[in-house]
């Protein structure tokens, strides 16, 4: 299955916000947009909250069980999902999400068996683990040992 048009572009920002250390920002971000918009998202709801457990247990150091390429195309889909700019503007009202969520379905197909595998593990959890990886990180929260951030001046 081809990647959605334009997604490689997503691909490279996501690294950047990796290495960048930005990732609670990112997660940050989108828990402002889903807050903020009156409309419901379904099943893609269920998707971004999967994400964001999925990529702060990764932050965390807590689950390392992904491959870098599927958590890449994770942080690019959210990536997508905040930018307004996209194949479809998000100021076109009820269209403009129709890609956002095409995106996710897409990274959702294309990384199941991850995913999966994520969604097992996570649900194995204690309870009070399950309910950190679903609430908010801090904004200035340090990724876990192991992960490269390289910081920048001005960025």
């Amino acid at each position: 299955m081809k990647p959605p048009v334009g997604f490689d572009r997503y691909l490279r920002l996501a690294q950047r916000f990796l290495v960048r250390g930005r990732l609670p920002a990112l997660l940050l971000a989108v828990g402002r947009k889903l807050a903020k918009r009156d409309f419901r998202l379904g099943a893609a709801k269920d998707t971004l909250g999967l994400f964001h457990s999925l990529l702060l247990a990764w932050w965390r150091g807590e689950y390392r069980g992904i491959s870098r390429q599927a958590l890449l195309s994770v942080v690019a889909a959210l990536v997508y999902f905040l930018s307004p700019i996209d194949l479809i503007p998000d100021w076109m009202l009820t269209f403009g999400f129709i890609d956002d969520l095409a995106v996710l379905a897409w990274v959702s197909k294309t990384w199941k068996s991850e995913l999966d595998a994520f969604r097992a593990w996570r649900d194995a959890q204690p309870v009070a683990l399950q309910r950190s990886l679903s609430a908010p990180p801090h904004p200035h929260e340090k990724p876990a040992e192991g992960i490269i951030v390289v910081e920048r001046a001005g960025i």
